[in-house]
This record gives structure tokens, sequence and C-alpha cells, in this order.
């Protein structure tokens, strides 16, 4: 192995695997899995495990660390981490309406169907039969990632000394219906809080939601500044500092200038940094998927697992989100909207793959609960009480279908904790997976 660069405190090796696309069909096409190894200086010569690091998402590459900082820190002290790209982000054949336009829309959505956590775990154990073929290596999801450390414990156990899961323990049962109704109701309380601590942020994004249904407004990227799309910030407001970033942003979003009031292009070129859709289209893709799977109960059929644009029909649910003149704006949180593929250029070559992706009633079996009930690899999660984006009340009731995993429950971090304080919730896990109290 060689490495490809040394950052300040750390060595990074880059690997690279051809891996298939459908491990049922082992020999057909390949594609190119990347993941990224760190090793401490002062380690570098030692033989010490692997803790596999599974972003969030779906649909973004795992980090790119500048320094030795944060959880990596605390993972270093005892531990070879690998960052995996997943497939279809990062360096791991990342999907695009580019790298798709040469498939027709059922091709394109046969192609994305691949992409689940079924075979991101299946490229995971097949990168440790070349890594680490005699051991068993430790693995940390953050987010969605979570969802992936438990796709692990019901595939391949065998190939786990301990797991470990922040903001992320989803459930094992419920519909993609049911999880929408429980995280909107997050959202609402969130933006409560909101506009409770920015006591002028109402006015502002009012002010901001009126010009732009007067007036064309372009953002950075080209597409049309509409009400629906200004709501998306609100999957920040869920974030550790991500409301101060909403509110710093909506402080300078209107300008005066010669010929009247104006959108200030500071605004509108950092509301696309804010926003991931035309970069990560997996997320807009796949992201229903994530709760999609056959639900039954012994001795019935099973039902459709298509989610059916969810979060779009749950919405009619809650008017308040549906804003219009003398009511007050409320922004939306962590939801797919089918109208994403009619407004996001980069979506828009994609929308009848998204349909078929939604309309997709066959999706396979996520988890196992026997499997998981009889679990005796150690996992240590992190639930957070307020977290907008994975409910706390299904996180919990995971937690006691889930053998021999413990949880530490707090208010003190959002979502996104790890990245705050990432070197302080690791040591609490790795302490509480080996029999710390917690304090």
């Amino acid at each position: 192995m060689k490495s490809d660069l040394t950052l300040a405190g750390l060595t990074a090796i880059k690997h690279s695997f051809s891996l298939p696309l459908d491990y049922a069909h082992p020999a057909g096409k390949q594609i190119k899995v990347f993941a990224r190894e760190l090793v401490s200086p002062d380690n570098q010569g030692k033989q010490l495990p692997y803790l596999v690091f599974f972003q969030g998402g779906p649909g973004f590459g795992a980090i790119r660390p500048a320094a030795n900082g944060g959880w990596i820190k605390r993972a270093l002290r005892e531990f070879r981490v690998l960052l995996l790209d997943q497939r279809g982000t990062g360096l791991s054949t990342p999907v695009s309406y580019l790298s798709l336009e040469h498939l027709d829309s059922e091709q394109q959505a046969e192609y994305l169907t691949h992409f689940r956590a079924d075979n991101i775990i299946k490229d995971a154990e097949a990168i440790r039969a070349q890594l680490s073929p005699e051991k068993k290596w430790s693995i940390l999801g953050q987010s969605f990632g979570g969802f992936c450390v438990l796709k692990y414990l019901n595939d391949a156990p065998e190939g786990l000394s301990e797991a470990y899961i922040t903001g992320g323990i989803p459930s094992l049962t419920r519909h993609s219906d049911e999880v929408y109704q429980a995280t909107y109701k997050r959202v609402l309380a969130k933006n409560q809080d909101f506009f409770k601590r920015f006591s002028d942020a109402q006015t502002l994004i009012t002010e901001l939601a009126e010009h732009i249904s007067n007036n064309v407004v372009r953002i950075a990227t080209g597409e049309r500044l509409t009400v629906e799309m200004l709501q998306l910030l609100g999957i920040n407001i869920g974030m550790e500092q991500g409301p101060e970033s909403v509110y710093y942003l909506l402080e300078q979003a209107l300008i005066e200038t010669g010929s009247g009031t104006q959108v200030n292009p500071l605004f509108l070129a950092q509301f696309c940094q804010l926003l991931d859709f035309n970069t990560n289209p997996i997320f807009a893709l796949l992201h229903e998927s994530i709760y999609c799977q056959n639900h039954s109960s012994k001795g019935e059929a099973s039902t459709s697992s298509a989610s059916n644009w969810s979060a779009q029909r749950v919405r009619g649910q809650y008017d308040e989100f549906n804003y219009e003149p003398g009511k007050p704006f409320l922004f939306t949180g962590e939801m797919v909207f089918p109208w994403f593929f009619e407004q996001f250029t980069n979506l828009k070559p994609l929308k009848h793959a998204a349909n078929l992706l939604a309309e997709k009633a066959d999706w396979s079996q996520l988890y196992d609960l026997d499997t998981l009930a009889k679990n005796q690899v150690p996992v240590a999660a992190a639930i957070y009480s307020e977290d907008m984006f994975v409910e706390m009340n299904y996180s919990l009731e995971t937690t006691k279908q889930v053998g021999a995993l413990k949880y530490w429950l707090t208010s003190e971090y959002e979502h996104n904790g790890i990245r705050m304080d990432g070197e302080h919730i690791l040591d609490k896990l790795i302490g509480l997976n080996r029999g710390a109290s917690l304090r």
C-alpha cells in the first residue's frame, strides 16, 4: 500500500476495488468502489483492527478529512479507519444524470435498485475479504450509515467484532408513511424553535417568499427560486449550527438597489451550497426506498413496499406547510418530493426513473426480526432525543428488538452531533460497548 497524502497528524492510503453491480450475477457488470484508509503516524507499522465508517445520506461520499481531529482522532488511537465511499457516491462509480444518460428510464431505475444498503454491505464484506480476511472489523454509522450498520448485523454479523451508531437507528417494521408522519411533527417543532429564537426571521422569510412569488429570481445554478424550494432550507435547522447558518443567510437575502429591491447574489450562491439535490441525486432518487420492504405478519401475505412518494402524500395531512400569503412560513425537512424532478436541473432527466422507483412494489426485505433479536455483536448507539431526522420513539422501539444493543439517549446534540463533538461521542460509545458506565 502506498500513501496518497499526508495530512496533519495522519496518513491516508487509497484503495480501489472492482466489485459486482449485482451480486446475483458476480461475473456481470463491475463497478469501482473506493475507500480511504487513515492511519496515525504513531501506529504506522502496527497491525491494528479496522473501523469502517458508513456515511449518512443516502447518496453522499465519505468525509474528506483535513487533519486528525474529531471522532477520527479518537478512533485512530486503536484502529485503522476506513472511510468507505458507498457505491454511487464520491469515487465509487458516482451516479449522476451524466452517468445514466446512456440508459433509458426503465434501465436507469433497474440500475439504481442496486444501490441500497443491502449491496453496500455486500461491498463492505467483499472489501473485508481483501483487506482483513482473517480478522473481523468494527463499524461506525452516522444517520443512514446507522441503517447500514443494522443491515450489516442482519446480513453478515460474522464479519463484525463491534458496531457503533450515531443518530441513525431506523424502525425495523414501520412503513414510510408512519416515518414521515412522525418526522413532520418533529419539523413543526423545529420551526417553532427557530422562529422563537430569531424574532425577525418570520418577517425576513415572508418578505423573501413574497418577492420571489412576484418576481423571477434564479439561483446560482440557474433554476428559478420557488417558495417550495425556499422551504427546503429547513433541512438545515435540525443540524448543529444549522439554524444559525439559515438565519444569517436570510438576514442578507434582500438588498436595496438603484432599481429597487433585489435578491442578494450572495444569497443565491450560498443557497445552492446548503442544498445537495443537484450534486447528490441518489438522495432524491432512493431516499424513500431506505424505508421500503415487504411488510407482513406471520401467516399473512406481504403488502406492497412501494413508497408512492410517501412524503408528498403525508404532507397532505399537514396543511401548515402549504404556504400562501397571510399564512406563517414554515420550512420542510428531510423530505423528497416529486417536483424536485421538475425544478432541479440535474434531476429533470431522471424524472421517469424516479417515478418508477417510487412505484416499485417488490423491494427486498431489509431486516429480519428473528436474526436481529439473536444478534451477539456488541452495538452501542447514540440516540438524540430532539432528532428531526430519525424519530426517537422509533429508535427506542428498535433497541428492544436488537440483541446486544446498548444506547445512550441524550438531548445534548442535534442529528449531526458527531461532526461537532465526535471525539467525545465516540469515546462515550466505545466505553458503553466495553462496559464503562456513562458519565
